[in-house]
């Protein structure tokens, strides 16, 4: 135990995790440690002699438990990111224990009781507008967590929340590893339509996995692609079917899964009071109500499902002349929309990619955030990481060292898909100052030689990535649980929302925005093509995410503990809400990761556009400024929105920026969808 790095400080510059000195059979053993220390703080901040007050109760709390969240965040991003079959062993093991912790922690009578004084008693106390809010945020987690429970309801709780940990981590490997496995193997005579960027990725792509030629991968930069210039619809075909059937494999069913985690979810939610689990989930977002979201995509759906149809007759007329089938397909259509986009608007995207190299956009984000923070990144070439691929930064902010950023943005076998922002340490200043680490993870297509090349899809991700990342780095508040991203999970998504407009700001591209072989600035001609497009296809875009919002609000509204069948309830919903059959869904429910791989955007999957409504006012302002680095508004963006965390009330926080309540006029407008 002495050896174990995870129970010691460690002396790596500003200590960083020493990944070169940390192997898996270190965690499981770590842990035990660590449990029965954060319980002896606990028990020691309950037997306390003195009256209970902010400063030994909620302060104190925050305090808590720091190198066993430093453990748990370091195995939850490996996991992530560059996992094993040892780590994902420890993954299933440690899931229900940590949640058993958990439960001991915040069922917790003594230390509860104490807290629960020093709440009821908070309006007499001179808080400043941060310590009522972390007063509040504890005590409500404590309630939410099982705290007021008492005898077998108590017990009950802790063992679905265990069992809950279980499943929803089973689920997660299984997705992963139907990704891992799929590669579709392409000769020289399956390469019809495919542009010189995406033959190069899946040449890649095969070496990777040690295969003859070409393999198209199932992460989202490689499949998408595949689907939208291969000349084979029979290759197509079968790339959708593998990519829409992940978590359906006989071995690996997530099904079955699905059914008990939803079962758990309602008996958890009735056990605190909640008539179902999206009550109890979105009690606790901006939203408030099921009803308010639904009174959002209220004004979206039938909208979107119109503009879907009318994108529908323009792509079988392009299928008419193309010679290719009329009976439309869902394989079909990002192949059709590209051959109409370039019809319409002279806009190929392998026209654009050149521009848009990694390296160059990477260049583009931190700048823009030099511009409107203060921010500089210094690369640190000497770092120990994780994987090869995994680049380490310096953040400072006019001159100071603020953080560490990581930057992993190449898909492999070892990582989940998707693209995402983690912690490996958060923001804080109780007790000392404390540096926030954060990462960013992508998966782009590695180019096998030369510069890797993004679309504008993919150019977007990585603002949004970013976003959360600056949400993490510019956090400026006093408690570790209110830092950066740990706020409502339908506010999170506006840093990272906001972010993506200054991708396509006019002078951030003519700077950055370079062609990969000749070094040449992008024509403005081609940028007010990408402009003018962007409401193309914008109907099948808002389908497939609102669909699969719905579908997800849909079976956490339920109040049977049973459990549903989650095939036949998702075809009776794509009927009843009448989702067209050529558009599908973002995320099926069997891969639905969002909502089954744990428990963050369950009920949840709207807070992208709950938060897009946010985004749209907040650009506006810099639109109505005609400057997208404006100082004034910059400074505010800091105050208020990147650097508040969870430190202001969120509805305040915005109106202090934007100076009037979000409308959802300005996101339907940008959408093109009135």
């Amino acid at each position: 135990m002495n050896a174990n790095p995870l129970l010691h400080d460690w002396s790596t510059p500003h200590q960083l995790p020493p990944f070169d000195l940390i192997r898996a059979e270190h965690f499981e053993p770590a842990f035990e440690v660590l449990f029965a220390g954060h319980l002896a703080e606990i028990d020691a901040l309950a037997a306390l002699a003195g009256a209970p007050s902010f400063a030994n109760t909620a302060a104190a709390f925050d305090r808590c438990g720091e190198r066993l969240e430093r453990a748990r965040l370091l195995l939850d991003n490996l996991t992530s990111s560059h996992t094993s079959p040892e780590l994902q062993e420890v993954e299933r093991n440690m899931a229900p224990r940590l949640a058993e912790h958990d439960s001991a922690i915040y069922m917790h009578e003594g230390f509860f009781a104490r807290l629960d004084a020093v709440h009821q008693q908070r309006g007499q106390l001179d808080l400043s507008e941060e310590q009522s809010r972390l007063l509040d945020l504890i005590h409500r987690t404590f309630v939410r967590a099982g705290a007021k429970l008492q005898g077998e309801a108590r017990q009950r709780y802790a063992q679905v929340v265990s069992r809950l940990a279980e499943l929803t981590t089973a689920f997660s490997q299984n997705t992963l590893a139907d990704e891992a496995e799929y590669a579709l193997q392409l000769a020289e005579d399956d390469l019809a339509g495919l542009p010189p960027f995406l033959l190069d990725a899946a040449r890649g792509a095969a070496k990777a996995r040690q295969l003859a030629g070409y393999a198209i991968t199932l992460s989202r930069s490689s499949i998408v692609p595949f689907l939208t210039y291969s000349a084979r619809r029979d290759l197509r075909e079968q790339a959708w079917r593998a990519w829409t059937s992940r978590g359906e494999h006989a071995e690996r069913d997530n099904r079955p899964l699905a059914k008990q985690i939803l079962a758990l979810r309602v008996e958890q939610a009735q056990l605190l009071g909640y008539a179902n689990f999206a009550d109890y989930a979105i009690a606790n977002r901006m939203a408030g109500t099921p009803q308010a979201v639904h009174d959002l995509l209220s004004q979206v759906w039938e909208p979107a499902k119109a503009r879907f149809q009318s994108e529908k007759t323009m792509l079988r007329e392009e299928a008419v002349r193309l010679g290719e089938p009329a009976d439309l397909q869902p394989w079909d259509w990002f192949y059709l929309a590209e051959k109409v986009r370039i019809a319409r608007y002279a806009l190929n995207d392998a026209e654009i990619k050149p521009y848009f190299s990694l390296d160059n956009m990477t260049a583009a984000m931190f700048d823009v955030a030099g511009r409107l923070f203060g921010l500089s990144f210094q690369e640190k070439h000497d770092a120990k990481l994780y994987h090869p691929d995994a680049r380490l930064w310096e953040v400072s902010r006019n001159g100071e060292l603020i953080g560490l950023f990581i930057g992993d943005n190449y898909a492999r076998p070892s990582k989940r898909s998707g693209a995402w922002m983690s912690v490996y340490r958060p923001q804080s200043d109780n007790g000392g100052k404390v540096l926030p680490i954060i990462s960013n993870n992508n998966n782009f297509a590695k180019a096998s030689q030369g510069a890797t090349l993004l679309s504008a899809d993919d150019v977007r991700t990585l603002f949004h990535e970013f976003g959360h990342g600056l949400h993490g780095l510019l956090s400026n508040v006093h408690y570790r649980l209110l830092s950066g991203p740990n706020s409502p999970w339908d506010y999170v998504e506006l840093p990272s929302q906001l972010m993506e407009n200054w991708a396509l700001v006019p002078e951030v591209l003519e700077k950055h925005a370079r062609h990969a072989e000749t070094g040449a600035p992008i024509a403005a001609e081609l940028v007010a093509k990408i402009k003018a497009a962007r409401h193309f296809n914008q109907g099948f875009e808002t389908v497939r995410y609102a669909a699969s919002t719905l579908i997800d609000l849909a079976l956490h509204q339920r109040a049977d503990q049973d459990g549903i069948d989650i095939a036949a309830f998702e075809a009776a919903e794509r009927e009843r809400l009448g989702i067209p059959m050529e558009a599908g869904m973002n995320h099926r429910p069997p891969h639905f990761g969002h909502i089954f791989s744990d428990d963050a955007y369950a009920a949840g999957y709207y807070v992208y556009m709950w938060a897009e409504v946010l985004e749209a006012e907040a650009f506006a302002a810099f639109e109505e400024a005609d400057d997208p680095f404006d100082p004034e508004l910059a400074e505010k963006l800091h105050r208020y929105i990147y650097g508040a965390g969870d430190a202001r009330e969120q509805r305040a926080a915005f109106r202090a920026f934007r100076g009037r309540d979000p409308q959802a006029a300005a996101m339907l407008k940008k959408r093109g969808l009135v």
